[in-house]
């Protein structure tokens, strides 16, 4: 949830502004002459800095070290990322024509690999993407590929081009024209379905069709509440380079380093904080100590949803909380309404 913000001023807007505008080109502490020399306010050096002063009392800026500049806190940003996305926005043209690029691929995976990859050489910071949750995609295709006497694969293929694949143990063992006979019963009686119906209709579904209690059909049916449940630790979550992002100044800070190897090492606790976001269409943007990861406390997370059928997933990037915030969230939503464009057909 965001703090509350107070009524600021016009002045004290337009000064905080100045500064947040400042810092996220320079990466240093702010100072009343910098902003004064810089025109555009009117103001002299000392009307600046009694403003700022009363901002540092409001908690919207900091000072690093004494006789330094000021820096903008998460509340600060998150004042200016409110009125960023009131407005209008759009895409700049160079990163709509390396975003199209991703139009050359059409299986999910590398989509959003490379979704994931033009992001963050757009917005120097860390692109990634996760593919949408399978469980109310409709399965369009089943295939069995043997791997063993007593092993097998079940290759589900889920809405347009979403691959899962599952490892099933046989009690005994069947020639290749019986799997065929089985892939091909499974086909006939479960395309079409969500997983979610599968699990709870395959006993009804495939029950008139097995031949007897050897027939491994049985498996199937005693298992499909495990077999197509497909959890959210199974979701594809796929990263862009981090080249771009490991030279801002904020690495410089090994701990700051430490925690982004830290939460690209551990896929499962970013896809958990990213589940609830998964429920939530649109835009979200979560700065520094709203995240809930303490991995994140310098950062902060930009995502918006991608639709494709019924199913929808997520693409966004990671960066230091200073960002260009009006270019990355309008680089995220182009990027993401153009994979709906793509997947959602």
């Amino acid at each position: 949830m965001n703090p509350v913000q107070e009524e600021l001023s016009a002045r004290e807007r337009g000064i905080l502004e100045a500064v947040i505008d400042n810092f996220i080109t320079t990466a240093r502490p702010v100072g009343s002459r910098t902003l004064s020399r810089s025109g555009g306010l009117g103001l002299s050096p000392a009307s600046i800095r009694n403003t700022m002063s009363d901002l540092e009392e409001k908690g919207y800026l900091y000072q690093p070290f004494q006789s330094a500049g000021r820096v903008p806190t998460d509340k600060a940003y998150r004042l200016h990322v409110d009125a960023v996305t009131a407005q209008r926005r759009s895409a700049p043209r160079s990163a709509v024509q390396t975003l199209e690029r991703i139009k050359e691929d059409l299986a999910v995976e590398k989509v959003l690999q490379r979704a994931a990859e033009a992001l963050s050489v757009i917005t120097s910071e860390l692109g990634f993407g996760i593919e949408p949750l399978v469980d109310e995609g409709l399965l369009e295709g089943v295939e069995l590929i043997r791997l063993s006497s007593e092993r097998i694969m079940l290759v589900l293929t889920i809405g347009r081009g979403v691959v899962k694949t599952i490892f099933v143990e046989l009690d005994r063992r069947f020639d290749n024209s019986r799997l065929d006979k089985l892939a091909s019963r499974l086909r006939e009686r479960l395309t079409g379905l969500t997983l979610s119906e599968i699990r709870h209709t395959a006993r009804n579904r495939l029950k008139d069709v097995v031949e007897d209690e050897r027939d491994p059909l049985n498996i199937f049916i005693q298992s499909a509440d495990t077999l197509f449940d497909l959890k959210e630790s199974n979701r594809e979550l796929v990263f862009g380079e981090t080249s771009k992002l490991a030279t801002q100044p904020e690495f410089n800070d090994q701990g700051n380093l430490r925690s982004l190897i830290s939460l690209t090492d551990r896929k499962l606790h970013l896809l958990e904080v990213m589940k609830k976001r998964a429920n939530k269409e649109g835009l979200s943007i979560s700065i520094g100590g709203e995240n809930e990861l303490s991995d994140l406390a310098n950062f902060t997370l930009v995502t918006d949803t991608y639709r494709m059928g019924k199913m929808s997933g997520i693409i966004g990037v990671i960066g230091p909380t200073r960002m260009s915030y009006r270019r990355v969230i309008s680089v995220v939503e182009y990027t993401s309404r153009l994979l709906s464009d793509m997947l959602d057909k």
